[in-house]
């Protein structure tokens, strides 16, 4: 279950300590007392934190992660984001893994960021290339296209107000909040340049038996309420994650992840069918879709009518 942190206050060490719980190495340097402002917030899960806070100060923060990733945005008009090596450009998004980052700015600031634990985004990044030895290393703090970097700031929009607004209803979904986390760390991986990508260019596994697809489905339809993803699946039945997707299209021209969703999508279906006073959206979530809207997409597409329709209708 996420928990969720909020803090106000004008003391600088304040700041200091609650970034610490996220980052142990994080530290504040040259603050200025009589502009300090600090508005936080963050979301905390199982291996992952989000953190989203306003600060109102002429500040220099450094950080360097040991057990952590941690992607951030710092967005300021006046100030500047570096490496050891480099400058970089402080109007995107950064990726620390190795060695400091620092960071200075005057005035306003909106930082955002994703912390993942280590251990957890290699098991991850092992998973989905297929390569038990891999160790995720960063060859460049910069997204890698500023497309990439747009995107970034649309998985954290997305991500941030999903897991607030569970949170403010008292709401908790372990498979929604897996898939939330999936996704923020995915779209991290795949926005920075890191040995992850340089793994996933080196030779696939492309062959995979029949076999493989029907002990994956059979996996799939036994745990389809439970919060699995398509890495858990591979895991499963001993493939790499790249490997199943190729062994799915080809046997049948669906992705792991289609595929779920159709399970997912039957399991809500018969419920909807069987419960007259059901809430759609309380079956959506069990069945791991977290916004009633997208829910309605894929039910329409799947049976031409509305959720609710069925429940009118049995």
């Amino acid at each position: 279950m996420s928990q969720v942190l909020t803090l106000q206050s004008r003391d600088g060490q304040a700041v200091e300590e609650t970034w610490r719980q996220f980052v142990p190495s994080a530290k504040l340097h040259q603050v200025d007392p009589r502009t300090f402002e600090f508005d936080w917030t963050s979301i905390a899960l199982d291996d992952f934190s989000l953190v989203r806070y306003e600060l109102a100060a002429s500040v220099q923060s450094a950080i360097e992660p040991s057990d952590e990733i941690m992607a951030c945005r710092v967005a300021v008009r006046d100030g500047w984001v570096r490496t050891p090596t480099r400058e970089l450009n402080a109007r995107q998004p950064w990726l620390s893994i190795d060695g400091p980052t620092t960071a200075r700015w005057n005035g306003r600031a909106q930082v955002r960021a994703f912390v993942f634990a280590r251990d957890h985004a290699e098991r991850f990044a092992r998973k989905v290339t297929g390569d038990d030895r891999l160790v995720l290393k960063m060859t460049d703090a910069s997204p890698r296209a500023a497309a990439l970097a747009e995107q970034w700031e649309r998985t954290f929009q997305h991500v941030s107000s999903s897991l607030l607004s569970m949170a403010a209803t008292g709401f908790s979904e372990p498979l929604v909040e897996a898939e939330l986390r999936r996704h923020a760390l995915r779209t991290t991986l795949a926005v920075f340049p890191t040995t992850f990508l340089d793994a996933l260019d080196r030779a696939a596994q492309h062959q995979a038996a029949p076999r493989t697809v029907r002990r994956a489905i059979a996996h799939i339809e036994q745990h389809a309420r439970e919060p699995i993803t398509v890495d858990d699946i591979a895991a499963a039945v001993s493939i790499s994650t790249r490997g199943l997707q190729y062994a799915f299209k080809r046997a049948l021209d669906l992705t792991p992840t289609e595929y779920l969703r159709r399970v997912r999508l039957d399991g809500a279906h018969a419920e909807l069918k069987a419960d007259v006073a059901a809430s759609v959206t309380d079956i959506a979530r069990r069945w791991g879709f977290a916004g009633p809207s997208k829910f309605a997409r894929y039910y329409r597409q799947a049976y031409g009518r509305n959720p609710r329709d069925t429940v009118r209708m049995g």
